[in-house]
Protein backbone atom coordinates (compact mmCIF):
# COMPACT_ATOMS: atom_id res chain seq x y z
CA UNK A 1 0.00 0.00 0.00
CA UNK A 2 2.95 2.22 1.10
CA UNK A 3 5.89 3.07 -1.42
CA UNK A 4 7.46 5.14 1.13
CA UNK A 5 6.82 7.18 4.37
CA UNK A 6 9.35 9.51 5.53
CA UNK A 7 9.35 12.42 8.35
CA UNK A 8 10.96 15.70 6.59
CA UNK A 9 11.35 19.19 7.90
CA UNK A 10 9.16 21.34 5.52
CA UNK A 11 12.20 23.15 4.36
CA UNK A 12 13.14 19.64 2.38
CA UNK A 13 9.36 19.86 1.12
CA UNK A 14 10.05 23.02 -0.65
CA UNK A 15 13.78 22.39 -1.11
CA UNK A 16 15.84 24.90 -2.56
CA UNK A 17 17.50 22.45 -4.57
CA UNK A 18 15.78 19.39 -5.00
CA UNK A 19 13.31 19.57 -8.99
CA UNK A 20 9.88 18.71 -7.33
CA UNK A 21 6.56 20.10 -7.55
CA UNK A 22 3.33 19.29 -5.83
CA UNK A 23 0.61 19.05 -7.63
CA UNK A 24 -3.07 19.40 -6.90
CA UNK A 25 -5.04 17.76 -9.39
CA UNK A 26 -6.62 20.40 -11.58
CA UNK A 27 -10.09 19.99 -10.76
CA UNK A 28 -9.59 18.93 -7.17
CA UNK A 29 -11.69 21.33 -4.46
CA UNK A 30 -10.94 24.77 -3.86
CA UNK A 31 -8.69 25.86 -0.85
CA UNK A 32 -11.47 25.93 1.66
CA UNK A 33 -9.50 26.87 5.15
CA UNK A 34 -10.44 30.15 6.89
CA UNK A 35 -9.27 31.74 9.64
CA UNK A 36 -9.08 29.47 12.20
CA UNK A 37 -7.61 27.40 10.64
CA UNK A 38 -5.25 30.77 9.89
CA UNK A 39 -4.82 31.39 12.91
CA UNK A 40 -4.30 27.51 14.23
CA UNK A 41 -1.00 26.90 12.08
CA UNK A 42 0.51 30.16 12.90
CA UNK A 43 0.25 29.59 16.25
CA UNK A 44 1.38 26.07 16.37
CA UNK A 45 4.37 27.36 14.54
CA UNK A 46 4.98 30.66 17.03
CA UNK A 47 3.96 29.17 20.20
CA UNK A 48 6.02 25.69 19.63
CA UNK A 49 9.59 25.02 19.83
CA UNK A 50 11.33 24.04 16.63
CA UNK A 51 10.52 20.77 15.04
CA UNK A 52 6.67 21.52 15.41
CA UNK A 53 4.73 18.10 13.52
CA UNK A 54 2.56 19.72 11.36
CA UNK A 55 0.45 16.00 9.99
CA UNK A 56 1.10 14.12 6.91
CA UNK A 57 0.76 14.49 3.38
CA UNK A 58 -0.23 11.44 0.98
CA UNK A 59 0.94 11.84 -2.84
CA UNK A 60 1.65 9.58 -5.93
CA UNK A 61 4.75 10.02 -7.83
CA UNK A 62 3.83 10.82 -11.39
CA UNK A 63 7.33 11.57 -12.45
CA UNK A 64 8.51 9.42 -16.16
CA UNK A 65 11.34 11.66 -16.66
CA UNK A 66 14.48 10.82 -14.49
CA UNK A 67 16.06 14.56 -15.51
CA UNK A 68 13.12 16.43 -15.67
CA UNK A 69 11.07 18.00 -12.57
CA UNK A 70 9.13 15.09 -10.65
CA UNK A 71 5.66 15.87 -10.24
CA UNK A 72 4.12 14.60 -7.12
CA UNK A 73 0.33 14.46 -7.22
CA UNK A 74 -1.07 15.94 -3.94
CA UNK A 75 -4.07 13.40 -2.54
CA UNK A 76 -4.07 15.06 0.90
CA UNK A 77 -2.47 17.60 2.45
CA UNK A 78 -3.39 20.72 -0.12
CA UNK A 79 -4.95 22.72 2.70
CA UNK A 80 -1.51 22.78 4.98
CA UNK A 81 0.88 22.91 1.69
CA UNK A 82 -0.94 26.06 0.19
CA UNK A 83 -0.93 27.64 3.66
CA UNK A 84 2.79 27.13 4.01
CA UNK A 85 3.39 28.00 0.86
CA UNK A 86 1.25 31.53 1.23
CA UNK A 87 3.16 32.18 4.84
CA UNK A 88 6.40 32.09 3.35
CA UNK A 89 4.68 34.66 0.32
CA UNK A 90 3.81 37.35 3.19
CA UNK A 91 7.15 36.89 5.00
CA UNK A 92 8.99 37.34 1.52
CA UNK A 93 7.02 40.19 1.01
CA UNK A 94 8.48 42.16 4.35
CA UNK A 95 11.75 41.08 3.03
CA UNK A 96 10.97 43.19 0.28
CA UNK A 97 10.02 46.04 2.84
CA UNK A 98 13.35 45.39 4.92
CA UNK A 99 16.51 47.85 4.05
CA UNK A 100 18.73 45.88 4.98
CA UNK A 101 22.04 44.38 2.81
CA UNK A 102 23.52 41.95 4.45
CA UNK A 103 24.53 38.85 3.45
CA UNK A 104 22.63 37.28 5.55
CA UNK A 105 20.02 38.81 4.58
CA UNK A 106 20.45 38.49 1.08
CA UNK A 107 20.84 34.90 1.28
CA UNK A 108 17.54 34.28 3.22
CA UNK A 109 15.50 36.11 1.21
CA UNK A 110 16.93 34.22 -2.39
CA UNK A 111 16.55 30.72 -0.31
CA UNK A 112 12.76 31.57 0.54
CA UNK A 113 11.83 32.78 -3.25
CA UNK A 114 13.31 29.44 -4.49
CA UNK A 115 11.17 27.67 -1.94
CA UNK A 116 8.25 29.22 -3.84
CA UNK A 117 10.18 28.43 -7.68
CA UNK A 118 12.12 26.15 -8.96
CA UNK A 119 15.59 27.53 -8.88
CA UNK A 120 16.38 29.68 -11.88
CA UNK A 121 13.38 29.17 -13.30
CA UNK A 122 10.69 32.00 -12.52
CA UNK A 123 8.40 30.06 -14.86
CA UNK A 124 8.35 27.03 -12.75
CA UNK A 125 6.48 26.85 -9.69
CA UNK A 126 7.44 24.20 -6.70
CA UNK A 127 3.16 24.29 -6.01
CA UNK A 128 0.83 24.37 -8.84
CA UNK A 129 -3.04 24.78 -6.74
CA UNK A 130 -6.31 23.25 -8.35
CA UNK A 131 -8.07 25.48 -10.88
CA UNK A 132 -11.02 25.38 -8.60
CA UNK A 133 -12.72 29.37 -8.02
CA UNK A 134 -9.21 30.76 -9.46
CA UNK A 135 -7.07 28.97 -6.88
CA UNK A 136 -4.14 29.06 -9.46
CA UNK A 137 -4.59 31.93 -11.16
CA UNK A 138 -5.00 33.61 -7.82
CA UNK A 139 -1.85 31.71 -6.45
CA UNK A 140 0.58 33.25 -9.19
CA UNK A 141 -1.07 36.89 -8.99
CA UNK A 142 0.76 36.43 -5.86
CA UNK A 143 3.76 35.56 -6.51
CA UNK A 144 3.61 38.10 -9.48
CA UNK A 145 3.16 40.66 -7.36
CA UNK A 146 6.08 40.08 -5.49
CA UNK A 147 8.13 39.41 -8.75
CA UNK A 148 9.22 35.99 -7.95
CA UNK A 149 6.76 34.07 -10.85
CA UNK A 150 7.19 35.18 -14.45
CA UNK A 151 4.62 34.29 -17.32
CA UNK A 152 4.05 36.00 -20.44
CA UNK A 153 1.00 38.04 -20.83
CA UNK A 154 0.20 37.07 -17.26
CA UNK A 155 -2.92 39.00 -16.27
CA UNK A 156 -4.03 39.91 -12.81
CA UNK A 157 -7.34 38.55 -12.36
CA UNK A 158 -10.30 39.86 -11.86
CA UNK A 159 -11.41 40.23 -8.10
CA UNK A 160 -8.42 38.73 -6.75
CA UNK A 161 -8.91 40.60 -3.51
CA UNK A 162 -12.53 38.78 -2.78
CA UNK A 163 -11.11 35.04 -2.85
CA UNK A 164 -9.82 32.80 0.00
CA UNK A 165 -6.26 32.10 -1.56
CA UNK A 166 -5.41 36.52 -1.88
CA UNK A 167 -7.25 36.64 1.63
CA UNK A 168 -4.85 34.44 3.56
CA UNK A 169 -2.01 36.17 2.24
CA UNK A 170 -3.36 39.63 3.13
CA UNK A 171 -4.21 38.62 6.58
CA UNK A 172 -0.51 37.02 7.29
CA UNK A 173 1.16 40.15 6.03
CA UNK A 174 -1.33 42.03 7.83
CA UNK A 175 0.33 39.55 11.00
CA UNK A 176 4.09 40.42 10.09
CA UNK A 177 3.23 44.13 10.39
CA UNK A 178 6.04 45.65 12.49
CA UNK A 179 8.21 42.69 12.72
CA UNK A 180 11.57 43.20 12.51
CA UNK A 181 14.17 41.39 10.60
CA UNK A 182 15.45 39.52 13.19
CA UNK A 183 11.85 38.43 14.48
CA UNK A 184 11.41 37.04 10.98
CA UNK A 185 13.85 35.06 10.64
CA UNK A 186 12.99 33.42 13.87
CA UNK A 187 9.61 32.27 12.81
CA UNK A 188 11.17 31.50 9.37
CA UNK A 189 13.17 29.07 10.91
CA UNK A 190 10.53 27.39 12.82
CA UNK A 191 7.96 26.95 9.63
CA UNK A 192 11.23 25.82 7.84
CA UNK A 193 12.22 23.17 10.67
CA UNK A 194 8.54 21.97 11.18
CA UNK A 195 7.96 18.53 10.67
CA UNK A 196 5.41 16.77 7.97
CA UNK A 197 5.11 12.58 7.05
CA UNK A 198 5.11 12.68 3.52
CA UNK A 199 3.51 9.37 2.21
CA UNK A 200 4.18 8.18 -1.28
CA UNK A 201 1.65 5.58 -2.60
CA UNK A 202 1.21 3.74 -6.12
CA UNK A 203 -2.34 4.69 -6.61
CA UNK A 204 -5.47 6.40 -5.62
CA UNK A 205 -6.81 3.09 -4.06
CA UNK A 206 -4.30 3.19 -1.30
CA UNK A 207 -4.47 6.66 -0.82
CA UNK A 208 -8.57 6.54 0.25
CA UNK A 209 -8.01 3.67 2.25
CA UNK A 210 -4.96 5.56 4.28
CA UNK A 211 -7.92 8.48 4.53
CA UNK A 212 -9.58 5.90 6.81
CA UNK A 213 -6.70 5.62 9.43
CA UNK A 214 -4.93 8.69 9.39
CA UNK A 215 -6.05 11.78 11.95
CA UNK A 216 -4.82 15.05 9.55
CA UNK A 217 -6.15 18.35 10.49
CA UNK A 218 -6.93 18.75 6.58
CA UNK A 219 -9.86 17.88 5.50
CA UNK A 220 -9.77 14.45 3.52
CA UNK A 221 -11.20 14.29 0.24
CA UNK A 222 -14.15 11.96 -0.68
CA UNK A 223 -14.31 8.78 -2.94
CA UNK A 224 -16.25 11.22 -5.67
CA UNK A 225 -13.20 13.73 -5.34
CA UNK A 226 -10.64 10.97 -6.31
CA UNK A 227 -12.60 9.37 -9.03
CA UNK A 228 -12.82 13.00 -10.70
CA UNK A 229 -9.32 13.51 -10.09
CA UNK A 230 -8.48 10.32 -12.11
CA UNK A 231 -11.61 10.47 -14.44
CA UNK A 232 -10.48 13.94 -15.31
CA UNK A 233 -6.64 12.88 -15.31
CA UNK A 234 -7.26 10.20 -17.79
CA UNK A 235 -8.84 12.15 -20.13
CA UNK A 236 -6.89 14.89 -20.69
CA UNK A 237 -4.01 12.79 -20.60
CA UNK A 238 -5.56 10.56 -23.38
CA UNK A 239 -6.95 13.47 -25.16
CA UNK A 240 -10.32 12.14 -25.33
CA UNK A 241 -11.70 15.53 -24.11
CA UNK A 242 -10.69 18.74 -23.82
CA UNK A 243 -10.19 19.15 -19.71
CA UNK A 244 -12.70 22.48 -19.22
CA UNK A 245 -15.53 20.32 -21.65
CA UNK A 246 -15.28 17.39 -19.08
CA UNK A 247 -15.57 19.37 -16.14
CA UNK A 248 -18.29 20.89 -17.18
CA UNK A 249 -20.10 17.67 -17.72
CA UNK A 250 -18.82 16.45 -14.62
CA UNK A 251 -20.57 19.55 -12.84
CA UNK A 252 -23.68 18.52 -14.06
CA UNK A 253 -23.28 15.30 -12.85
CA UNK A 254 -22.20 16.71 -9.30
CA UNK A 255 -25.58 18.71 -9.70
CA UNK A 256 -27.71 16.03 -10.33
CA UNK A 257 -25.82 14.45 -6.68
CA UNK A 258 -26.04 17.16 -4.19
CA UNK A 259 -24.28 15.68 -1.45
CA UNK A 260 -21.18 13.00 -0.63
CA UNK A 261 -23.40 10.37 0.90
CA UNK A 262 -25.72 10.40 -1.92
CA UNK A 263 -22.61 10.19 -4.69
CA UNK A 264 -20.98 7.79 -2.94
CA UNK A 265 -24.15 5.66 -2.59
CA UNK A 266 -25.21 6.74 -6.45
CA UNK A 267 -21.29 5.08 -7.33
CA UNK A 268 -21.71 2.01 -4.98
CA UNK A 269 -25.55 1.36 -6.84
CA UNK A 270 -24.44 2.11 -9.99
CA UNK A 271 -21.92 -0.61 -10.28
CA UNK A 272 -24.57 -3.14 -8.18
CA UNK A 273 -26.64 -2.34 -10.57
CA UNK A 274 -25.04 -2.82 -14.51
CA UNK A 275 -22.10 -5.31 -12.62
CA UNK A 276 -23.22 -7.95 -14.91
CA UNK A 277 -22.07 -6.30 -18.12
CA UNK A 278 -18.76 -7.25 -18.80
CA UNK A 279 -17.79 -3.58 -19.84
CA UNK A 280 -18.57 -2.65 -15.82
CA UNK A 281 -18.03 -5.74 -14.05
CA UNK A 282 -14.71 -5.97 -12.33
CA UNK A 283 -12.45 -9.57 -11.76
CA UNK A 284 -13.05 -10.17 -8.38
CA UNK A 285 -15.28 -7.40 -6.79
CA UNK A 286 -18.87 -8.99 -6.61
CA UNK A 287 -20.16 -5.90 -4.76
CA UNK A 288 -19.56 -2.63 -4.49
CA UNK A 289 -18.89 -1.25 -0.71
CA UNK A 290 -17.18 1.71 0.52
CA UNK A 291 -13.57 -0.36 0.42
CA UNK A 292 -13.75 -1.59 -2.78
CA UNK A 293 -14.97 1.76 -4.55
CA UNK A 294 -11.76 3.63 -5.31
CA UNK A 295 -10.82 0.11 -6.49
CA UNK A 296 -13.62 -0.55 -8.80
CA UNK A 297 -13.58 2.54 -10.32
CA UNK A 298 -9.68 2.89 -10.92
CA UNK A 299 -10.27 -0.33 -13.20
CA UNK A 300 -13.11 1.16 -15.10
CA UNK A 301 -11.12 4.58 -15.74
CA UNK A 302 -8.05 2.75 -16.78
CA UNK A 303 -10.33 0.34 -19.27
CA UNK A 304 -12.43 2.60 -20.29
CA UNK A 305 -12.12 6.34 -19.26
CA UNK A 306 -14.54 7.62 -21.94
CA UNK A 307 -17.37 4.92 -21.64
CA UNK A 308 -17.27 4.73 -18.06
CA UNK A 309 -17.69 8.94 -17.81
CA UNK A 310 -20.26 8.86 -20.20
CA UNK A 311 -21.87 6.11 -18.36
CA UNK A 312 -21.68 8.00 -15.00
CA UNK A 313 -23.14 10.92 -16.47
CA UNK A 314 -25.96 9.65 -18.07
CA UNK A 315 -27.27 7.57 -15.31
CA UNK A 316 -26.86 10.38 -12.83
CA UNK A 317 -29.22 11.95 -14.70
CA UNK A 318 -31.75 9.37 -13.71
CA UNK A 319 -30.57 8.80 -10.18
CA UNK A 320 -31.52 12.52 -9.89
CA UNK A 321 -35.46 11.40 -10.59
CA UNK A 322 -35.08 9.51 -7.19
CA UNK A 323 -34.26 12.21 -5.07
CA UNK A 324 -35.93 15.00 -6.98
CA UNK A 325 -38.94 13.71 -8.71
CA UNK A 326 -40.00 15.37 -11.62
CA UNK A 327 -41.60 13.04 -14.02
CA UNK A 328 -44.56 11.15 -14.78
CA UNK A 329 -43.51 8.71 -11.64
CA UNK A 330 -43.16 11.85 -9.27
CA UNK A 331 -45.97 10.79 -6.72
CA UNK A 332 -44.71 7.29 -6.40
CA UNK A 333 -41.15 8.39 -5.94
CA UNK A 334 -41.37 10.95 -3.80
CA UNK A 335 -43.19 8.06 -1.66
CA UNK A 336 -40.50 6.16 -2.05
CA UNK A 337 -38.10 9.04 -0.34
CA UNK A 338 -39.74 9.41 2.36
CA UNK A 339 -40.52 6.31 3.49
CA UNK A 340 -36.50 5.82 2.98
CA UNK A 341 -36.52 3.35 0.23
CA UNK A 342 -33.13 4.28 -0.72
CA UNK A 343 -31.56 0.67 -1.18
CA UNK A 344 -34.40 -0.12 -3.96
CA UNK A 345 -32.82 2.79 -6.03
CA UNK A 346 -30.12 -0.23 -7.48
CA UNK A 347 -32.81 -1.79 -9.07
CA UNK A 348 -34.75 1.31 -10.34
CA UNK A 349 -31.96 2.72 -11.83
CA UNK A 350 -31.65 -0.96 -14.14
CA UNK A 351 -35.34 -0.57 -14.50
CA UNK A 352 -35.32 3.48 -15.87
CA UNK A 353 -31.77 2.60 -17.39
CA UNK A 354 -33.02 -0.81 -19.31
CA UNK A 355 -36.63 -0.94 -19.61
CA UNK A 356 -37.40 2.94 -19.61
CA UNK A 357 -39.98 2.38 -22.33
CA UNK A 358 -41.97 -0.42 -20.16
CA UNK A 359 -44.02 2.17 -18.23
CA UNK A 360 -46.45 0.13 -16.60
CA UNK A 361 -43.97 -2.58 -15.51
CA UNK A 362 -41.48 0.58 -13.71
CA UNK A 363 -44.77 2.21 -11.95
CA UNK A 364 -45.97 -1.43 -11.29
CA UNK A 365 -42.53 -2.28 -9.29
CA UNK A 366 -42.69 1.42 -8.00
CA UNK A 367 -46.10 1.01 -6.16
CA UNK A 368 -44.97 -2.18 -5.34
CA UNK A 369 -41.89 -0.73 -3.45
CA UNK A 370 -43.89 1.87 -1.48
CA UNK A 371 -45.71 -1.06 0.27
CA UNK A 372 -42.50 -2.95 0.15
CA UNK A 373 -40.70 -0.90 2.42
CA UNK A 374 -43.42 0.60 4.60
CA UNK A 375 -43.26 -3.22 5.94
CA UNK A 376 -40.11 -3.89 5.84
CA UNK A 377 -38.56 -0.84 7.61
CA UNK A 378 -41.47 -1.30 10.32
CA UNK A 379 -40.61 -5.13 10.60
CA UNK A 380 -36.36 -4.23 10.39
CA UNK A 381 -37.09 -7.78 7.68
CA UNK A 382 -35.02 -8.81 5.87
CA UNK A 383 -31.78 -7.16 7.67
CA UNK A 384 -30.58 -3.84 5.73
CA UNK A 385 -27.20 -5.53 5.41
CA UNK A 386 -28.93 -8.01 2.87
CA UNK A 387 -30.94 -6.14 0.90
CA UNK A 388 -28.22 -4.93 -1.16
CA UNK A 389 -27.53 -8.69 -2.36
CA UNK A 390 -31.49 -8.80 -2.73
CA UNK A 391 -31.91 -6.26 -5.77
CA UNK A 392 -28.60 -7.59 -6.78
CA UNK A 393 -29.93 -11.07 -7.18
CA UNK A 394 -33.30 -9.80 -8.47
CA UNK A 395 -31.22 -7.60 -11.44
CA UNK A 396 -29.97 -10.96 -12.07
CA UNK A 397 -33.11 -12.67 -12.79
CA UNK A 398 -34.46 -10.02 -14.32
CA UNK A 399 -31.50 -9.77 -16.79
CA UNK A 400 -31.98 -14.27 -17.36
CA UNK A 401 -35.80 -13.32 -18.39
CA UNK A 402 -35.23 -9.94 -19.72
CA UNK A 403 -37.64 -10.46 -22.91
CA UNK A 404 -40.62 -12.13 -20.80
CA UNK A 405 -39.74 -9.46 -17.76
CA UNK A 406 -43.46 -8.23 -15.80
CA UNK A 407 -44.02 -6.62 -12.34
CA UNK A 408 -45.55 -10.32 -11.58
CA UNK A 409 -41.74 -11.81 -11.60
CA UNK A 410 -40.50 -8.69 -9.48
CA UNK A 411 -43.14 -8.93 -6.93
CA UNK A 412 -43.08 -12.73 -6.58
CA UNK A 413 -39.69 -12.70 -6.11
CA UNK A 414 -39.39 -9.83 -3.13
CA UNK A 415 -42.23 -11.50 -1.45
CA UNK A 416 -40.76 -15.08 -0.76
CA UNK A 417 -40.37 -15.56 2.73
CA UNK A 418 -36.35 -14.84 3.03
CA UNK A 419 -37.59 -11.02 1.46
CA UNK A 420 -40.94 -10.17 3.08
CA UNK A 421 -42.41 -10.74 6.09
CA UNK A 422 -45.98 -11.89 6.42
CA UNK A 423 -49.30 -9.98 6.94
CA UNK A 424 -49.57 -11.33 11.06
CA UNK A 425 -46.37 -10.04 11.86
CA UNK A 426 -47.12 -6.55 9.86
CA UNK A 427 -50.47 -6.05 11.90
CA UNK A 428 -48.49 -7.41 15.01
CA UNK A 429 -46.44 -4.09 14.47
CA UNK A 430 -48.89 -1.53 13.16
CA UNK A 431 -50.76 -2.37 16.71
CA UNK A 432 -47.55 -2.85 19.05
CA UNK A 433 -45.35 0.58 20.00
CA UNK A 434 -45.22 1.74 16.06
CA UNK A 435 -43.81 5.14 16.78
CA UNK A 436 -41.09 3.62 19.25
CA UNK A 437 -39.88 1.17 16.71
CA UNK A 438 -39.48 3.55 13.41
CA UNK A 439 -41.16 6.98 14.27
CA UNK A 440 -40.75 7.44 10.58
CA UNK A 441 -42.63 4.62 9.39
CA UNK A 442 -45.28 6.25 12.18
CA UNK A 443 -45.33 9.51 10.41
CA UNK A 444 -45.34 8.14 6.60
CA UNK A 445 -47.86 6.03 7.94
CA UNK A 446 -50.34 8.72 8.91
CA UNK A 447 -49.62 11.08 6.57
CA UNK A 448 -50.67 8.81 4.12
CA UNK A 449 -53.97 7.52 5.78
CA UNK A 450 -54.61 11.53 5.64
CA UNK A 451 -53.41 12.09 2.60
CA UNK A 452 -55.84 9.45 1.76
CA UNK A 453 -59.03 11.70 2.36
CA UNK A 454 -57.44 14.80 0.92
CA UNK A 455 -59.52 17.02 -2.02
CA UNK A 456 -58.21 19.66 -3.56
CA UNK A 457 -60.33 22.14 -1.65
CA UNK A 458 -59.04 20.73 1.86
CA UNK A 459 -55.19 19.80 0.66
CA UNK A 460 -52.40 20.15 2.67
CA UNK A 461 -48.62 19.37 2.33
CA UNK A 462 -48.28 17.13 4.96
CA UNK A 463 -44.50 16.99 3.82
CA UNK A 464 -43.20 20.73 3.74
CA UNK A 465 -40.21 21.44 5.59
CA UNK A 466 -38.98 24.74 7.19
CA UNK A 467 -35.78 26.51 6.99
CA UNK A 468 -33.87 23.97 8.82
CA UNK A 469 -35.29 20.70 6.93
CA UNK A 470 -37.41 20.11 9.72
CA UNK A 471 -41.11 19.11 8.88
CA UNK A 472 -43.92 21.38 10.39
CA UNK A 473 -46.30 18.72 10.53
CA UNK A 474 -44.78 16.21 13.48
CA UNK A 475 -46.41 13.73 15.42
CA UNK A 476 -48.29 14.42 18.58
CA UNK A 477 -49.23 12.01 21.40
CA UNK A 478 -52.63 12.60 22.43
CA UNK A 479 -52.05 11.12 25.59
CA UNK A 480 -49.02 12.76 26.46
CA UNK A 481 -45.68 10.88 26.11
CA UNK A 482 -43.35 13.44 29.02
CA UNK A 483 -42.09 12.43 31.79
CA UNK A 484 -44.32 14.13 34.00
CA UNK A 485 -48.15 13.64 33.41
CA UNK A 486 -50.00 16.71 34.40
CA UNK A 487 -52.74 16.01 37.07
CA UNK A 488 -55.93 16.25 34.57
CA UNK A 489 -54.37 13.43 32.79
CA UNK A 490 -53.71 11.41 35.93
CA UNK A 491 -57.13 11.81 36.82
CA UNK A 492 -58.68 10.83 33.24
CA UNK A 493 -56.47 8.04 32.65
CA UNK A 494 -56.18 6.18 35.85
CA UNK A 495 -58.44 7.81 38.21
CA UNK A 496 -56.04 9.88 40.17
CA UNK A 497 -53.46 6.38 40.74
CA UNK A 498 -50.06 8.69 39.52
CA UNK A 499 -48.49 4.58 39.37
CA UNK A 500 -50.94 3.55 37.67
CA UNK A 501 -51.33 6.67 34.93
CA UNK A 502 -47.48 5.70 34.63
CA UNK A 503 -47.63 1.57 33.89
CA UNK A 504 -50.74 2.85 31.14
CA UNK A 505 -48.55 5.27 29.54
CA UNK A 506 -45.67 3.42 29.03
CA UNK A 507 -47.83 0.65 27.36
CA UNK A 508 -50.14 2.70 25.30
CA UNK A 509 -49.03 5.68 24.73
CA UNK A 510 -46.64 5.11 21.47
CA UNK A 511 -49.68 3.16 20.22
CA UNK A 512 -50.78 3.81 16.11
CA UNK A 513 -54.19 4.99 18.08
CA UNK A 514 -52.71 7.35 20.07
CA UNK A 515 -50.90 9.47 17.39
CA UNK A 516 -52.01 12.39 15.24
CA UNK A 517 -50.72 15.17 12.98
CA UNK A 518 -50.39 18.84 13.83
CA UNK A 519 -48.34 21.68 12.94
CA UNK A 520 -48.64 23.43 16.17
CA UNK A 521 -47.00 20.50 18.11
CA UNK A 522 -45.56 23.13 20.69
CA UNK A 523 -48.84 24.76 21.30
CA UNK A 524 -50.39 21.26 22.37
CA UNK A 525 -47.75 20.76 24.79
CA UNK A 526 -49.46 18.49 27.97
CA UNK A 527 -52.81 20.10 27.69
CA UNK A 528 -55.45 18.49 28.99
CA UNK A 529 -57.40 16.88 26.45
CA UNK A 530 -60.11 19.26 26.42
CA UNK A 531 -57.58 22.41 25.78
CA UNK A 532 -55.71 20.52 23.04
CA UNK A 533 -59.28 19.55 20.75
CA UNK A 534 -60.39 22.91 21.32
CA UNK A 535 -57.09 25.11 21.28
CA UNK A 536 -56.95 28.15 18.89
CA UNK A 537 -54.34 30.44 17.67
CA UNK A 538 -54.65 34.31 18.13
CA UNK A 539 -56.82 34.68 14.79
CA UNK A 540 -59.23 32.29 15.92
CA UNK A 541 -57.76 29.63 13.65
CA UNK A 542 -58.48 25.89 14.91
CA UNK A 543 -54.78 24.14 15.33
CA UNK A 544 -56.22 21.89 18.16
CA UNK A 545 -58.04 18.36 17.37
CA UNK A 546 -60.21 20.51 15.39
CA UNK A 547 -58.40 21.54 12.57
CA UNK A 548 -59.89 19.39 9.92
CA UNK A 549 -58.11 16.51 9.25
CA UNK A 550 -59.42 12.97 8.89
CA UNK A 551 -57.10 11.84 11.40
CA UNK A 552 -58.63 13.99 13.76
CA UNK A 553 -62.46 13.32 13.21
CA UNK A 554 -63.16 10.80 15.60
CA UNK A 555 -61.05 13.13 18.58
CA UNK A 556 -62.61 16.48 17.92
CA UNK A 557 -65.74 14.83 18.75
CA UNK A 558 -64.85 13.45 21.85
CA UNK A 559 -65.19 14.97 25.75
CA UNK A 560 -62.31 12.53 27.34
CA UNK A 561 -59.91 10.38 26.40
CA UNK A 562 -59.13 6.53 27.86
CA UNK A 563 -57.04 3.61 27.21
CA UNK A 564 -60.35 2.23 25.81
CA UNK A 565 -60.15 4.87 22.83
CA UNK A 566 -56.50 4.58 22.02
CA UNK A 567 -56.60 0.56 21.34
CA UNK A 568 -60.08 1.08 19.50
CA UNK A 569 -58.40 3.72 17.28
CA UNK A 570 -55.38 1.91 16.98
CA UNK A 571 -57.52 -1.24 15.67
CA UNK A 572 -59.63 1.11 13.06
CA UNK A 573 -55.54 2.56 11.88
CA UNK A 574 -54.09 -0.13 11.84
CA UNK A 575 -56.89 -1.70 9.51
CA UNK A 576 -56.70 1.44 6.92
CA UNK A 577 -52.67 0.78 6.85
CA UNK A 578 -52.94 -2.84 6.07
CA UNK A 579 -55.71 -2.37 3.53
CA UNK A 580 -53.37 0.84 1.91
CA UNK A 581 -50.36 -1.49 2.58
CA UNK A 582 -50.89 -5.45 1.34
CA UNK A 583 -49.90 -6.67 -1.60
CA UNK A 584 -52.25 -8.10 -3.88
CA UNK A 585 -53.99 -11.59 -3.16
CA UNK A 586 -52.66 -11.08 0.54
CA UNK A 587 -54.82 -12.71 3.09
CA UNK A 588 -55.78 -9.27 5.35
CA UNK A 589 -58.19 -11.20 7.66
Amino acid sequence: MIKSASNYQTSEIFSIDTKLKYVIPKFQREYIWGKEEWDNLLSDLSDNDKGHFLGSIITINKGVDALDITPLEVIDGQQRLTTVSLLYAAIYSRFLEEDEQSDDFITDKNNLKNRLIQRGNKAALKLELSYQNNNFDDYKAILHELKIYSELHFKRPLNLGNRRIYKVYQYYKGKFVGFSYPELVRLLDKINSSLLVKIEVDNHTDAFILFESLNNRGIPLSAMDLIKNKMLAELEKKKIEKIDEAFDKWVGLIDNLPDYSTQERFLRQFYNAFRYKNKIKVEGISKATKSTLIKIYEDLIDNDTKFIFDELINKSVIYNLFIDPKNQYKEGLQSLLQIGAAPSYTVLLYLFAEHNRNEKLIQDVINFLIKYFVRRNLTDYPATRDLDKMFMDLIDKCEDAKSSISSETIINLLTKPDNFSDIKTFKEKLCGDIYEDNSDVARFILCKIEEGHQTKEIYTDLWDRDKNGKYFWTIEHVFPEGRNLPTEWVQMIANADSKKAKELQEEWVHKLGNLTLTAYNPNLSNFSFEKKRDRQDGKGKNIGYKNGLFLNKDLSNKDSWHIEDIENRTENLARIAVDMFCIDNENTI
